[in-house]
């Protein structure tokens, strides 16, 4: 087989430096009181119809701290197609994984759940699927050049082992980064079984923009960031795949290590999405790829000029009016695939230099050996893949 260039898979978030301390329960509402993306969100509204139950959203990242108290209980057994590098304890260890999976589905933690993280579908459950190492971790090299299949084989695992929404916080945009026909197959194949596949847009707003995969594989709800005023994100990637825009911008994430990071990227857009088709989905199981896709657009709110851009697609998600017009819609035949459309073009990596701190929250610490603002700094976690279209291996 042909050797060809390498090229990174790199999830698209990144984290401050600062980072909110471990809260003690008198305290619990410090992390709560950070999460503005849910009041964004509308979130408790919609928890009046659902929470997510009966949900199962595969995370395809670093892995995921299923002892994390915010995720205690929600976690299922997953697979590791890497099959080596950091280990519980080390400072490189689902970093990126535990924060995303946070975001979809943390149930809080503490006396009445009241600290900790509170995702958007909180009932919903977690499969953990191991396709991309942390930036820090010293196996990198070797995942490079011998796990260039990782994610498509993380695709096709997740939607024949329970998944019913795929997360993918992760891209490459980098010049030499080109469309995978193992990757775009293995989407469309979960497409074909009804599983909704949700990524991030990229970090590359203030980096030429470059197209990036797989938010741009045919059928892929792509997520744009916005800030807490509604605001395109500037390190949000502007491409014609984008979908929607999610909260991108202080966003407080769990991590292994006990401490809760504020992070912004258009990874937490995407997690923050597919917590949204959890909810769609617990509430309309009949309703396919296609129709989940279309229902997300066709009920976005702050909608751009014209109904439609490239920076936030066709406005912020809004799951309150998402599962109410989803009564409306009938369920799609069982029997027929999703029929996933869109342009194939060129690929995303780093996210752009740390933003300068925001000092609006009280109790911060700085623990970053170990902790996700240093492990999502520039390349936040990569898969190298070299073999194929793709140039793997």
């Amino acid at each position: 087989m042909s050797r060809r260039p390498h090229r990174a898979l790199a999830a698209v978030c990144t984290a401050a430096v600062l980072a909110l301390a471990s809260a003690a329960p008198a305290h619990a509402d410090v992390i709560r009181d950070q999460q503005w993306a849910l009041e964004a969100l509308h979130a408790d509204r919609a928890w009046q119809t659902t929470r997510g139950q009966g949900v199962t959203v595969a995370v395809l990242d670093t892995g995921v701290d299923a002892d994390h108290p915010d995720l205690a209980g929600q976690v299922l057994t997953g697979r590791d197609l890497i099959g080596f590098g950091a280990e519980r304890g080390d400072p490189s260890w689902a970093l990126h994984g535990t924060a995303m999976a946070g975001i979809i589905a943390g149930r809080g933690s503490g006396p009445g759940r009241a600290g900790g993280v509170l995702g958007v579908a909180p009932e919903a459950r977690i499969l953990p699927v191991r396709v991309i190492l942390e930036s820090k971790d010293p196996a990198r090299a070797k995942a490079r050049k011998t796990r260039g299949s990782a994610l498509a084989d993380g695709i096709r695992w997740a939607a024949d082992n329970g998944a019913d929404v795929i997360n993918l916080s992760l891209g490459d945009d980098s010049e030499s980064a080109h469309p995978d026909p193992g990757e775009d197959s293995a989407i469309q194949y979960a497409l074909s079984r009804g599983v909704p596949v949700v990524a991030s847009a990229g970090n590359g707003g203030e980096k030429g923009d470059r197209t990036s995969y797989p938010a741009a594989y045919p059928g892929v709800i792509a997520v744009a960031a916005v800030d807490e005023y509604g605001a395109h994100a500037s390190f949000s990637t502007r491409r014609w795949y984008a979908t929607v825009s999610a909260p991108g911008v202080d966003i407080v994430v769990a991590n292994p290590d006990g401490h809760y990071y504020i992070e912004w990227g258009t990874s937490a857009a995407a997690a923050f999405v597919s917590g949204v088709v959890a909810l769609v989905r617990s509430a309309h199981p009949g309703l396919d790829p296609a129709q989940i896709k279309k229902l997300l657009a066709d009920t976005a709110r702050d909608a751009p000029a014209g109904g439609r851009d490239d920076a936030r697609g066709y406005g912020t998600v809004d799951p309150v009016e998402a599962i109410e017009a989803g009564y409306r819609l009938r369920p799609a035949d069982p029997n027929a695939q999703a029929a996933p459309t869109g342009h194939r073009g060129r690929y995303f990596g780093a996210g752009p230099a740390r933003p300068p701190a925001d000092d609006r929250t009280v109790n911060w610490a700085a623990p970053l050996a170990g902790g996700l603002g240093a492990a999502l700094l520039a390349v936040s976690v990569v898969l190298w893949r070299g073999r194929d279209a793709a140039g793997r291996r």
